[in-house]
């Protein structure tokens, strides 16, 4: 199920969709490199693509840690690539009064997580018209998001995306439960696995979030094998130099080879 976004015709692909890009907008240029190198793979892929990046990062441990460029400059930076690049783009809001805010510059609105309850933020984004994508809160059970996107539909709005990005596990560790995919899928939405989310190692004592990048593939290959029907990846050219979540990202570089991969892994899915 490919959902339906004004700026792509997904509806002809067989594939998965890929939502990608940096956590957060660190910079013009950066952005730009970035979105044309995924862009260009996602051609030769033929993977429908929408290109994600956090205008500000609000769910923060610790005071210095990154937040943002500036919300305007960050979300023009946004427009920049969806009309450079003619690929839709995906940002997250915080409150409700940033849902027609950012709606003026993205093509998909996001829900944090945390956030996935809050009845003010659903409708607002709902409001705007946009497709909202919704992560799955990691205290939450899959079949409890019908709530959720029952608060988008009855704002009269039906372009809903749902995300699993992994259940708490603990106090420093996430887990992934592959039937909650299935599940969600009932609610006749795309469900998106966040792979390099679903990996993180939050409540780490330094207040910065750790995370497995070794198992991006891992995880990639099994929700792929389930039959999601898109995924979610953050990558950055050099994690490490990341200003937000580099512990959890996919290095750029290693992008292509296992979306050729993954491909595969579809092609075999479809066939039976």
């Amino acid at each position: 199920m490919i959902p339906e976004i004004e700026k792509l015709n997904f509806s002809d692909s067989d594939n998965f969709f890929l939502i990608a890009g940096p956590c957060a907008i660190e910079g013009e240029q950066m952005t730009v490199d970035i979105a044309e190198k995924i862009a260009s793979i996602c051609e030769r892929l033929s993977i429908p693509f929408i290109f994600k990046g956090s205008y500000r990062k609000a769910n923060r441990s610790r005071l210095d840690s990154f937040t943002g460029i500036g919300d305007e400059k960050a979300l023009k930076i946004l427009h920049q690539i969806a009309t450079t690049f003619n690929i839709p783009t995906i940002t997250d809001i915080h409150s409700a009064g940033e849902a027609a805010i950012a709606a003026e510059y993205v093509d998909v609105l996001q829900i944090p997580a945390f956030l996935c309850r809050q009845t003010n933020i659903l409708v607002a984004a709902a409001e705007t018209g946009k497709t909202v994508n919704i992560k799955k809160g990691q205290f939450l059970s899959p079949g409890a998001m019908q709530f959720a996107v029952d608060k988008i539909r009855k704002s009269n709005n039906d372009k809903i995306i749902l995300t699993e990005r992994g259940t708490t596990f603990g106090y420093q560790d996430l887990v992934i439960d592959f039937r909650g995919i299935p599940e969600m899928q009932k609610m006749r939405v795309p469900v998106v696995l966040d792979i390099t989310h679903s990996l993180q190692q939050p409540n780490q004592s330094t207040g910065l979030t750790g995370g497995r990048p070794d198992m991006i593939e891992t995880i990639a290959r099994a929700g792929i094998a389930s039959g999601v029907d898109g995924i979610f990846i953050e990558t950055h050219p050099y994690p490490p130099s990341a200003k937000s979540d580099g512990a959890n990202m996919l290095q750029l570089d290693l992008l292509e080879l296992l979306l050729k991969k993954l491909v595969k892994i579809r092609q075999a899915v479809n066939s039976f």
